[in-house]
């Protein structure tokens, strides 16, 4: 399970830097220039180094990439200014959880036992303890509402993509194929981004036909300005989320049930605090601290079951 440690870390670093990318550009460009940056080192590695992969196995990758990386992200990015960061990213990776092994329970047969279950639970009760309650201050009830509602829809996104990528790698296998975590990522983030792109051409549609009609520059001195304060940032997103945070999420799927890395996974919004705190300045509460023992002391004892 040393790749859904990895992950952790990862993901950690990417939702910090991820936010900061945010604020400056929104979430729909945020999102999209990290899935391009992760797109051509992935397809760089794939082309010298990557394995080959089979073609329904990689119809399958693809897929999973489009509903997780491409609609998840993009419902995820929505539940963001609604509900804030913390909450959104305990809806979605302890919701993930119970969706993904039920979708691979009835799909694939794979069942976690009781022993198993119970740990579970303790992980995503410390990560409870951690982060709630939470409110952000700036949301009406309506938009609360609404913010909760694209967060569980994410956390659906989340569960197929991940669940898909079990049934990739079992294709692959039965058509020989031994594929690595690079070059499933690489196949998955040809699926994110080609979503991520239509979405934003489609959000940007009257900026994009303004730029033709006038003849326009699209990248102002503001534009220049923001690229040039936000993009070590932007590369630290994309190295740590897209690139090699999703690498290890695959290469920790690949041997293991989705059912037992999810939950490891779900402790990033705990694994953040001591890079927010070096790097946001944020101290966190005596309860966050517990609810995070209790969290990890879940994912040891679910580790020796192994």
């Amino acid at each position: 399970m040393f790749p859904a440690f990895l992950t952790t870390i990862f993901f950690s670093l990417s939702a910090i830097s991820g936010s900061r990318c945010a604020k400056a550009f929104g979430g729909l460009e945020a999102n999209f220039w990290r899935l391009t940056i992760a797109t051509v080192l992935l397809t760089s590695y794939a082309i010298f180094f990557g394995h080959p992969i089979s073609g329904g196995a990689g119809a399958l990758f693809i897929l999973s990439g489009a509903i997780g990386v491409g609609v998840g992200d993009m419902l995820y990015f929505q539940a963001l200014p609604r509900i804030g960061s913390r909450l959104s990213v305990l809806l979605i990776q302890c919701l993930s959880v119970p969706f993904a092994a039920t979708v691979e329970w009835l799909w694939l047969g794979t069942t976690l036992s009781s022993k198993q279950f119970i740990w579970v639970g303790v992980i995503l009760a410390g990560i409870l303890l951690a982060l709630f309650p939470l409110h952000h201050a700036h949301s009406t009830r309506r938009e609360k509402v609404a913010g909760v509602c694209f967060g569980i829809l994410a956390a659906v996104g989340n569960s197929f993509g991940a669940v898909l990528s079990r049934k990739a790698y079992g294709a692959a296998l039965e058509a020989g194929f031994n594929i690595d975590g690079p070059t499933a990522a690489f196949q998955r983030i040809w699926g994110g981004v080609l979503v991520a792109s239509t979405v934003l051409v489609f959000a940007k549609w009257p900026a994009i036909q303004s730029v033709f009609k006038n003849c326009k520059i699209l990248f102002t001195a503001e534009y220049k300005s923001k690229w040039r304060s936000v993009w070590p940032w932007v590369v630290i997103t994309s190295l740590a989320g897209q690139t090699f945070g999703v690498t290890c999420f695959q290469w920790a799927l690949k041997n293991n049930p989705t059912g037992v890395v999810l939950p490891i996974i779900a402790t990033t919004p705990l694994v953040a605090i001591p890079f927010s705190q070096v790097l946001e300045k944020e101290r966190p509460s005596l309860r966050s601290i517990l609810g995070g023992l209790i969290a990890v002391g879940g994912v040891i004892a679910l580790l020796k079951l192994k």
